[in-house]
């Protein structure tokens, strides 16, 4: 599907991810193990044969930059098109850091112009799905739609989520930004759109020279009257990850065998940069129930419930429960850790004991010791 390509927002929720983006952009956020969020977006776009990306970064990029190289993991390191990585600075002119969607993508107008392609799929990257986007592009053809909005029906678990109302027809008739959370089910923006790429340069032209700086407030809220957004609801699992508790909440999906199926286990497979890691070593102690366990660990106690990214290293008569450690973690002897969202590097020292609670979990800084 040659006829579309890609621009991604790298940041957008660091403030809400607290410790967890201190050092790295939410793209770049560790997720399932062995994945980085980004790794969804980009695997999805690749088997869609979308493959001509630009990234929009705005702070703590270095890792994202590790991450992607030069996109090889994705087959993008192409001689025509593959990742462009646009810096967050205005123009490239000033030092001032972009302030919203439409000045981001203001930015970025000579890509969009020069490309081929003649639609634009727009995407934050804090989205865990294993989405079809040549399905995506065929329902926005079919219903003559000037915008398509990927969504899911879900409960608002954060404010600021925008809330979709649609007609049978599935054309959106309303939108509006929840500011609480509920418990209710509603049809929730993913935040991912399809859109004619003439268009989005008309929009986003007349939008900054106006001074508008919000994509969804000053221009998807306004073109509702129009009757041309179209709703996708996004079959199987779709997860937003956008602060603390949510990424501690979809994590712990995954290990619910039907999760992981619906991401995971589709002919679309999702790709992430490859490491030649040894296979994880279960020693004489180790007890392992229902978790997630990422290559070149070595567990010699005991995990529950929980998700341990790469080289995590479990320690005789150490319990770890519902808890995700990540790369190069240390639970020591006789440690305890339950409800706890352990970052890189970070080592539990001997004989600790910490807790947080399912609705609150802890997080403990990348290359701590505690």
């Amino acid at each position: 599907m040659p006829n579309i390509m890609s621009i991604l927002y790298a940041s957008g929720n660091e403030s809400k991810l607290n410790e967890l983006t201190l050092h790295r952009t939410t793209a770049s956020l560790p997720f399932g193990g062995r994945y980085r969020l980004i790794d969804f977006t980009l695997s999805n776009l690749v088997n869609s044969g979308i493959t001509s990306i630009g990234i929009i970064t705005r702070s703590n990029y270095s890792s994202l930059m590790d991450h992607i190289r030069m996109g090889r993991d994705w087959d993008l390191n192409r001689k025509n098109s593959g990742i462009a990585v646009f810096p967050p600075f205005v123009l490239n002119t000033s030092r001032e850091i972009y302030k919203g969607k439409i000045e981001a993508l203001y930015t970025v107008l000579d890509f969009l112009k020069r490309a081929k392609e003649e639609y634009v799929v727009i995407s934050n990257c804090n989205i865990a799905a294993n989405i079809d986007f040549e399905d995506v592009y065929k329902k926005h053809i079919e219903k003559e739609a000037d915008i398509t909005i990927l969504c899911k029906e879900g409960k608002t678990t954060t404010s600021r989520r925008i809330v979709l109302n649609k007609d049978t027809d599935n054309i959106i008739r309303d939108m509006y930004i929840s500011e609480s959370s509920s418990s209710d089910e509603k049809l929730i923006s993913l935040n991912i759109y399809m859109i004619k790429k003439s268009l989005l340069i008309s929009l986003v032209e007349r939008s900054y020279a106006r001074g508008y700086l919000d994509f969804e407030k000053d221009i998807l809220f306004k073109m509702v009257d129009q009757n041309k957004i179209y709703a996708y609801e996004v079959p199987g699992y779709a997860a937003i990850v956008d602060d603390v508790k949510t990424y501690y909440g979809e994590s712990m999906k995954l290990l619910n065998f039907d999760v992981r199926e619906q991401l995971f286990g589709k002919e679309n497979k999702i790709y992430t940069k490859v490491k030649d890691s040894v296979p994880t070593i279960y020693q004489a102690n180790a007890k392992v129930k229902n978790s997630l366990i990422a290559d070149g660990c070595i567990i010699n106690g005991t995990v529950e419930n929980s998700i341990l990214f790469r080289n995590v290293r479990i320690e005789e008569g150490a319990v770890v429960k519902n808890s995700i450690i990540m790369e190069s973690g240390v639970v020591q002897k006789d440690a305890s850790l339950q409800y706890a969202i352990t970052d890189k590097d970070v080592t539990i020292s001997e004989s600790r004991n910490i807790s947080g609670f399912i609705t609150y979990p802890i997080v403990i800084v990348k290359g701590k010791t505690v």
